[in-house]
């Protein structure tokens, strides 16, 4: 079976790779092609998966190419990973967004938009060309903002593209892990979008521990979200929210953290991976080796700004492993095997919230089959939920009609609707800011 992998130049990959060299089962994935605009980093990644592979047997044969098209070809599933105008769009993102007091974090606020608006017309090419070349293809989604990303494209590909995220994952597995529960046998009932939802039970045995949880303060703080909310918000709640969160909750202390950071998050991993991507091309050194240094600093320091802010202290050293890429094969064994399972996924609603129609792409626990994700039924949002789902619903949706039209007005109109973006001024100053400097929105008119 082959897999793609777009932005297969990207720091993540190894990540799926090391995954797929676990899956020895019949109907595993035997090809891996990279695809990527930069054959520099195209390169580098390609080194550090050879030295992953050394001594592996049937280890995946690993090609890499520049032309989309061929890439696609004969495709049984395709990850898509991309990252439209590189990290260094990111740290521009944060940049102006700081420079105008509102938060400029890559997939929540004002940073969070404009990096969708600049992905989406990728997306929706890559998406129609998946369908003509490769219709019988899967596409995993991990671009972010994923969830929107995942809509814009589902618009073409139907249910046959799924967005994935580790967040969830992560948040689940912690919960789990301070209540004593094994984390593969507990059912945990999360609701909302990417990066904006909540974790409202855990059930072992048919049982909700949750309750157990917020009621005690010393498991509270005993790990990063009881640290980073507070345990009396949580209480307040009455449910966990995903750590992305904690950007509206506390969104004036972490903007001002930013503010006062050395380096925004995206400036901080531009040019640790400039050092990475010059380090892994030289032949003379262990790419793998380069790898793993680079990967355990990105870890340790994500989020720290908000963690600072909170007083939450580092992460967990069960944090620092990532998560997604067992996500991904979780995923693609359910699909091309048969292997059902249950998982946190981003696919279109249908049924399963009420206050959103059936085609806004959700984030919730799905059955997954080889018939692709079926969203479990869920209980209702509470309403500061149901607020704050809907309204950063409506956002998406102006992003994907500003993509779609060209329309700046409708572009300023996202920005402004945003509940981090506090004025239609500020909204108007950010579009003209972004347009300024980013080419993949010069069709803005």
């Amino acid at each position: 079976m082959k897999l793609t992998i777009l932005g297969g130049g990207g720091f993540r990959v190894p990540l799926v790779y090391g995954a797929l060299l676990t899956d020895h089962a019949e109907g595993r994935v035997t090809d891996v092609v990279l695809h990527d605009l930069d054959e520099r980093r195209l390169y580098a990644v390609t080194r550090v998966l050879a030295e992953q592979a050394a001594g592996v047997p049937d280890a995946p044969r690993v090609t890499a190419t520049t032309d989309l098209d061929e890439a696609l070809r004969g495709a049984g599933f395709v990850f898509s990973a991309i990252r439209v105008g590189g990290l260094a769009g990111r740290a521009d993102d944060e940049r102006i967004a700081l420079a105008q007091g509102v938060l400029g974090q890559e997939t929540v606020g004002a940073g969070g938009i404009a990096y969708g608006l600049r992905t989406v017309p990728v997306a929706v090419d890559i998406a129609r060309r998946v369908a003509r070349l490769a219709p019988d293809a899967w596409v995993i989604n991990f671009t972010n903002p994923a969830g929107l990303v995942t809509e814009a494209m589902s618009r073409h590909l139907g249910d046959r593209v799924i967005g994935i995220c580790d967040s969830p994952v992560g948040l689940g597995r912690r919960i789990a892990r301070v209540l004593g529960a094994d984390p593969g046998e507990a059912f945990i009932d999360y609701v909302g979008l990417n990066h904006l939802g909540w974790v409202r039970g855990l059930r072992v045995a048919g049982r909700d521990e949750l309750p157990r949880l917020l009621a005690d303060p010393a498991l509270l703080g005993s790990f990063e979200e009881g640290r980073l909310f507070g345990a009396d918000w949580l209480r307040s709640l009455g449910a966990v929210p995903n750590e992305y969160l904690h950007y509206y909750y506390f969104n004036r202390e972490t903007v001002r953290a930013y503010q006062e950071a050395e380096r925004t998050r995206g400036a901080f991993l531009r040019d640790q991976q400039a050092r990475f991507y010059a380090e892994a091309g030289d032949p003379a050194v262990s790419a793998l080796l380069t790898w793993d240094r680079t990967r355990a600093e990105r870890e340790a320091t994500y989020m720290a700004e908000n963690r600072e802010s909170a007083g939450a202290g580092d992460r967990e050293a069960d944090d620092l492993s990532g998560g997604y890429e067992k996500v991904a094969l979780a995923l693609m064994r359910a699909v091309a095997r048969d292997e059902r399972t249950t998982l946190i996924l981003n696919v279109r609603n249908r049924s399963t919230l009420s206050v959103l129609d059936a085609d806004a792409v959700i984030e919730v626990p799905c059955l997954v089959d080889p018939n692709g994700a079926h969203p479990l039924s869920a209980d209702p949002l509470p309403g500061h939920a149901t607020g704050l789902v809907c309204s950063v619903k409506a956002v998406e949706r102006e992003v994907l009609a500003a993509a779609e039209s060209g329309s700046r007005t409708t572009a300023v109109k996202a920005f402004a609707l945003h509940p981090l973006v506090d004025s239609v001024t500020v909204a108007r100053r950010l579009v003209e800011g972004y347009t300024a400097v980013h080419p993949g929105l010069a069709y803005l008119a």
